[in-house]
């Protein structure tokens, strides 16, 4: 047989039960004796059990009523306990953060983040998902989320960290007389990169734009940033590649720019959160470390 009765009123009979008093049980949960008694009338009734005994002076469990509290309190107990503890997270410096990010931002720009909050904070536990794919981030109860460009997500709140463009590069003894506009560019062997698959493009003095899809004679289509970065390097063909990668390796030999006065639109590097008001503090406190670390550098 089915019941349908009110946890509320199995509440009010376990403390009426523990308390073994109607009125410091009303008390105890700020509503009339009259309420009380009312409401633990109303169980008896859809339980079809009798749970006290009442008389003049006292309250007392029938029975039935001392298995039924018995078995009651330990759940409405427990209850308590997980409430308390999810109710500390907001105050208290430790628990699980589950944070996703690029497998290329995650390893040049997050992993000293990573390492120095870890040591700031030893009671936080970091679970750190890399990759490039877009993720179901609230299917897999992500805390924080990094991503590059405008992949924002609704009823999220966006913070954007840093600025990241792309350049075009080769490798230095690969022909580039021929490549003189973005235009040129087609038909020209190429390594794509995934998600970039467009390699969008602007001059830096005049704002032309120009967006450009590499589909004939592409060598390579890859996930990985360092597989595109060495696909390029052995002259297999053209490279759209992050700025902070590149440049160091323009400046060493090791990488020719071509298009120099092209470069892609900047993409912003954006830290993602759920809520402002209710983050347990181990989120807050990543969320302002991380924030505060590219406010600095």
């Amino acid at each position: 047989m089915k019941y349908k009765y009110s946890l509320d009123d199995l509440r009010y009979f376990c403390i009426v039960a523990q308390l073994k008093s109607f009125k410091n049980a009303a008390t105890h949960l700020s509503i009339p004796v009259s309420t009380l008694s009312r409401r633990i009338k109303q169980l008896e009734d859809d339980l079809q059990l009798r749970l006290l005994n009442r008389d003049a002076h006292r309250v007392s469990l029938t029975h039935t009523g001392e298995q039924y509290f018995k078995r009651s309190s330990i759940l409405f107990n427990e209850l308590d306990d997980i409430n308390q503890a999810l109710h500390s997270e907001k105050h208290q410096a430790k628990g699980k953060i589950r944070i996703s990010a690029p497998t290329n931002a995650g390893i040049y720009f997050l992993r000293n983040i990573f390492s120095e909050f870890s040591k700031k904070y030893p009671e936080i536990q970091l679970d750190i998902r890399l990759s490039n794919a877009l993720i179901d981030i609230e299917a897999q109860a992500i805390d924080v989320v990094f991503r590059v460009g405008h992949t924002l997500v609704d009823n999220w709140i966006a913070r954007p960290l840093k600025d990241i463009q792309f350049v075009l590069c080769v490798n230095s003894s690969f022909d580039t007389n021929q490549i003189q506009q973005p235009q040129d560019l087609c038909g020209k062997p190429a390594i794509l990169g995934h998600p970039m698959s467009v390699w969008q493009l602007i001059h830096q003095q005049t704002g032309e734009e120009f967006d450009f899809h590499p589909i004939q004679n592409v060598r390579m289509e890859l996930d990985e940033i360092q597989l595109v970065i060495h696909a390029v390097q052995q002259n297999l063909g053209i490279g759209y590649i992050p700025n902070y990668y590149a440049q160091p390796m323009i400046e060493r030999g090791e990488l020719k720019q071509i298009l120099p006065a092209w470069q892609s639109k900047a993409r912003p590097l954006n830290l993602l959160y759920r809520d402002r008001d209710n983050l347990p503090l181990r989120v807050r406190l990543f969320i302002e470390f991380a924030i505060k670390h590219f406010s600095d550098n």
